[in-house]
């Protein structure tokens, strides 16, 4: 047999590694308009059969004939890796029927939690009533 042949295949980061990534791109996502008044893509009759028609040389952007905007005009337009974002997100914290939203009043929270069942972060810094219960059950019953 021959050894000369040696295969390579690309190998993905961990899962933790990708999490942290997309963590620290939604944590500096920016809202942009979509403007697509410079069209900037000219199509050429020559590729419209072709193999390579969606690969003819132009970038994304100018591929899909839209150009992202800043919503605001004094921040930088977003790179081709940042996260971006449309609208808003709807506040969760109080009821919307609308929406589907049932809001957060009179859910359970764990005080001591720093996570999202934690109190603070649930009741969206509204305050929070502490209610401590006893039980009784009867244990061991044969």
């Amino acid at each position: 047999g021959s050894c000369t042949v040696k295969t390579c295949w690309m190998r993905l980061p961990s899962f933790r590694v990708v999490g942290d990534n997309l963590k620290d791109r939604f944590d500096g996502a920016s809202r942009v308009m979509v403007s697509n008044s410079d069209r900037v893509r000219s199509v050429h009759a020559n590729l419209a059969n072709s193999v390579h028609q969606h690969r003819d040389g132009l970038s994304r952007r100018q591929r899909y004939n839209f150009q992202l905007k800043p919503y605001n005009p004094e921040h930088k337009p977003p790179g081709p890796k940042d996260l971006v974002y449309l609208e808003q997100s709807p506040a969760f914290c109080e009821k919307n029927p609308k929406l589907g939203i049932l809001g957060t009043h009179g859910r359970q929270c764990n005080d001591t939690s720093l996570g999202v069942d934690g109190c603070d972060l649930m009741c969206c810094g509204r305050g929070y009533k502490t209610q401590e219960m006893v039980v009784i059950e009867r244990c061991a019953c044969i």
